[in-house]
């Protein structure tokens, strides 16, 4: 009969439950092999009796053991240890870090001008944290009901009347997909849209893009950009059947295509079947100055642009809440082909987020952030003009979003400048960069991205002296 000794004092059952010592116990003793495989265990009644403890205590160590492969049962027969090959440790449990091939890069910078994460004063935690008791409160039944693949019809409605007011687009809840992340939006457009197509990226552009389309296996074309947007003729010549582009403000040099190069682009989509252009809407509702640009769908006609924005710059990169807007026909295609597919938002934050848009909260966020950036620019152009090392730096692209950019009169090469950034413990990316093909030169330009740079003078001052010094 197998004996342990149990710790019975309250403090001990407070912070580890009677079940849970046993069930460490005899997971131990498998492990260590001193309780062999294929030995069978006590009864639970024996095995309680003799323990001093309920049978309910050993039944759940038990369940435990028996849910995690440790043991298994045979009806009216007990329960055995099982085979396993898997390694538990010494008989000291002491646990080891296990140290993967690649691991987060360590935080040593204190300004970071490439992250898009959001710092913590600037995210509304009281009232997150109110809208999700009150959900678990008054939703009890649909949270624990699985959203069809689209998402939630509350999600979705709530994001339509957003559109509404701040994009001025129109579209029905059936369009809308709501996805964990654009990654996995990309993903699932993938899957849709078909492997043996050619899907061409913006030349500069956001490289995870391109990587995340060459990860599935595409043929991708980098199509450069002129003055108005991407161009065309290149496009045409690329052979792409989708353009992922990000018209209303370009990342990273922060152009907004011309009015001339989307309709340009719309007759592009529409003269072959099976072309489709995807429109990235990162940051519109943070554009600083003048008036939102419409999105190039506004003016689709025939089903050709895809829409994607997410809530990652507008609440937190965490959260992990995106959606795209299909055409109508592909909306139709898409839960015919991939709507087995379970949704991959929880449905609690899907059920807060929108409470969160539908009670007015996302709108008043959004103008605090608007004010909260504006200053944050302005601070940091101002100081930029101040200091006399910068005095011949030209500033770029500094009204449409969270960047700009920051061309600097020097004759060190871009790599010089990154690796002198990071000796003042600055974090930054020149615009070369973002190019798959490096640039026949240097640009001398900074990619300033100052969402997580906090609004302090002291702070700010401080960031653009150490620019400075790279120069």
């Amino acid at each position: 009969m197998l004996t342990y000794h149990l710790d019975f004092s309250e403090s001990k059952k407070k912070s580890q439950p009677l079940y849970e010592q046993l069930y460490d116990l005899i997971k131990s003793d498998i492990a260590t092999g001193k309780i062999a495989e294929g030995a069978k265990l006590p009864s639970k009644r024996t095995f309680s009796q003799n323990l001093g403890v309920s049978t309910i205590t050993v039944e759940s160590a038990y369940d435990m053991l028996l849910s995690e492969g440790f043991i298994f049962s045979v009806p009216k027969s007990g329960y055995f240890v099982a085979k396993t090959t898997r390694n538990f440790g010494s008989a000291a449990h002491k646990k080891q870090a296990i140290q993967c091939a690649f691991s987060a890069p360590k935080k040593d910078f204190d300004f970071d001008f490439v992250s898009a994460s959001t710092i913590p004063e600037l995210f509304p935690f009281s009232i997150w944290a109110h809208l999700t008791r009150q959900v678990l409160s008054e939703k009890a039944n649909s949270l624990m009901r699985a959203s069809e693949c689209g998402g939630t019809n509350e999600l979705k409605t709530a994001i339509l009347h957003h559109l509404e007011q701040f994009r001025a687009l129109n579209a029905t809840e059936q369009q809308i997909v709501i996805g964990a992340g654009t990654e996995y939006l990309y993903s699932l457009l993938v899957q849709l849209l078909g492997f043996d197509k050619i899907w061409a990226v913006e030349e500069p552009g956001y490289t995870k893009i391109a990587e995340i389309y060459e990860a599935h296996r595409l043929r991708v074309a980098h199509i450069a950009l002129d003055e108005e947007g991407i161009s065309i003729d290149a496009l045409e010549k690329s052979g792409a059947h989708i353009a992922h582009i990000s018209p209303s403000h370009h990342f990273p040099t922060g152009k907004t295509t011309s009015d001339a190069r989307r309709r340009a682009l719309l007759d592009w989509a529409n003269q072959k079947a099976g072309r489709f252009i995807i429109e990235d809407d990162y940051d519109s509702e943070l554009r600083l100055d003048g008036y939102p640009v419409p999105p190039l769908q506004n003016s689709d006609t025939t089903g050709k642009v895809i829409y994607i924005n997410t809530f990652s710059k507008t609440l937190s990169s965490t959260l992990r809440v995106s959606y795209m807007v299909l055409p109508v026909s592909l909306a139709d295609l898409f839960y015919q082909k991939l709507g087995f597919y379970s949704n991959t938002v929880p449905v609690i934050n899907q059920h807060t987020l929108a409470a969160f848009i539908a009670d007015g909260f996302f709108e008043k966020h959004i103008n605090r952030l608007r004010r909260h950036y504006t200053e944050v620019r302005d601070a940091l152009i101002r100081e930029i003009k101040k200091n006399a090392a910068l005095k011949d730096a030209q500033i770029l692209g500094e009204n449409a979003g969270l960047h700009f950019l920051l061309r600097l009169n020097t004759k060190k090469t871009d790599k010089e400048i990154v690796e002198k950034a990071k000796e003042n413990a600055i974090r930054i990316k020149c615009l070369s960069d973002y190019f798959y093909t490096p640039p026949h030169s240097d640009t001398h330009t900074l990619v300033i991205n100052y969402s997580s740079i906090p609004h302090s003078a002291t702070e700010i001052q401080n960031a653009v002296s150490r620019i400075a010094r790279i120069v």
